[in-house]
């Protein structure tokens, strides 16, 4: 049984190599993907050829696309050395490439860092600049709720949307979420239609981030209120590897919540 609203992150099968980790979501039975690109040589053609095999043997929707520089972008896209983030600028323009020829047309950025050395509003000019050269590859820039960055806040994101206007979009993360100290439910209320992508795991007492249902999130009532807004996205299982012990907990996971 396939839902095509319900996928998997590529992470989750980390540190297995990118290629082998979308092949892994193949062999599970996924068809909704987010990959996660893991280093400069995986911008090549002849591997990004590789991948666009794999998702055809498959027939895999790659929806978005985790970039590999995202604990730099605060240092190479959010300081105050301007230079710096114009020479680093040919690479996320090739990353939007990248990500348009394997069919996604969602972006994943963190951002800066707590506390950060530009103003709000110059942060707000540089994600504006990124939003426009993604949108020349039919590409959506988003930003993801982190802890310890900048966007760990609604009241943040907030900010951002105000002052970005249309073209800004937000990824939702639930255990992000609760790290920095809100509920998913303060991002929703606070962002709305902004939303447009979503990473979904699971909490317990012992640990933060575990597969979905598994714990004690009530993702019934998520899935209402996503609902509720006119949420038309995916949702997409983000685990890391040391919070789960086989790939048949992921896949169990999945045929649970395609069920709701």
């Amino acid at each position: 049984m396939v839902n095509n609203s319900i996928g998997v992150s590529s992470a989750c099968f980390y540190p297995l190599e990118t290629e082998k980790s979308l092949e892994t979501a193949g062999e599970c039975g996924f068809h909704t993907v987010e990959l996660f690109l893991n280093s400069h040589s995986e911008l090549e053609d002849s591997f990004v050829d590789e991948l666009i095999a794999i998702k055809e043997k498959y027939n895999l929707d790659i929806v978005s696309v985790h970039p590999f520089a995202s604990f730099a972008e605060s240092f190479y896209l959010f300081s105050n050395y301007e230079r710096r983030y114009y020479d680093i600028l040919p690479l996320y323009d090739r990353l939007f490439e990248v990500t348009a020829k394997l069919g996604a047309d969602i972006f994943v950025f963190h951002g800066a860092k707590i506390p950060g050395s530009i103003s709000d509003e110059e942060y707000c000019r540089r994600f504006s600049h990124l939003i426009e050269m993604g949108k020349k590859y039919g590409v959506r820039v988003c930003q993801e709720n982190v802890v310890h960055h900048r966007s760990e806040s609604p009241d943040y994101l907030k900010m951002m949307k105000e002052n970005i206007g249309d073209g800004f979009n937000v990824v939702l993360d639930i255990k992000q979420a609760y790290r920095a100290g809100y509920t998913p439910y303060e991002f929703i209320d606070a962002l709305g239609d902004s939303i447009i992508h979503v990473h979904i795991s699971d909490r317990s007492k012992e640990k933060d981030c575990i597969p979905p249902l598994t714990g004690e999130f009530d993702f019934p009532e998520f899935f209402r209120k996503m609902e509720s807004i006119g949420y038309k996205g995916k949702f997409i299982i983000e685990l890391y590897y040391w919070s789960y012990e086989t790939k048949e907990e992921i896949i169990e996971s999945y045929n649970k919540l395609i069920k709701l």
